[in-house]
């Protein structure tokens, strides 16, 4: 008989961002989704959505971590990922704001239509909308 896998619950609820300048960081947020940022201190700012939390913060937040446990603008393994209603509406809104595209709306083989660019400090956002039925079901299951 197989051994049970004892079952816990865990939800993701955010992704913190850390930056040197929350007010430029946090700006760009608001912009881009339209979500007006809830200040906890001037060092911390959280823009809330109904599946997840984007927090934005000061390096001066991780002094209870320990030193040194993250950098602003070092990531290059993440990307900040947002569902949108229709991404090829987004592309001419978020131009004004972005500037460069890493890359326009593009329909992705795993049924994403996905507009990948940067924000201030470097870290790549990607907007997409699932547009094969699959992608639909398979977002709609969480």
């Amino acid at each position: 008989m197989q051994d049970m896998v004892e079952r816990r619950s865990v939800d993701f609820v955010s992704i913190r961002v850390i930056t040197d300048d929350v007010q430029r960081l946090v700006y760009f947020y608001e912009q881009v989704t339209g979500q007006q940022a809830r200040w906890a201190t001037d060092d911390f700012a959280e823009l809330l959505t109904p599946t997840c939390t984007l927090a934005i913060a000061h390096p001066r937040t991780l002094q209870l971590f320990g030193a040194d446990v993250a950098w602003p603008r070092a990531n290059h393994t993440a990307i900040i990922e947002f569902r949108v209603d229709d991404v090829d509406a987004e592309y001419p809104r978020l131009d004004k704001l972005v500037g460069e595209f890493v890359q326009v709306p593009t329909t992705m083989p795993w049924g994403n239509r996905s507009l990948l660019f940067r924000d201030p400090d470097g870290n790549l956002v990607n907007f997409f909308t699932p547009v094969s039925a699959a992608a639909r079901e398979r977002l709609n299951r969480h």
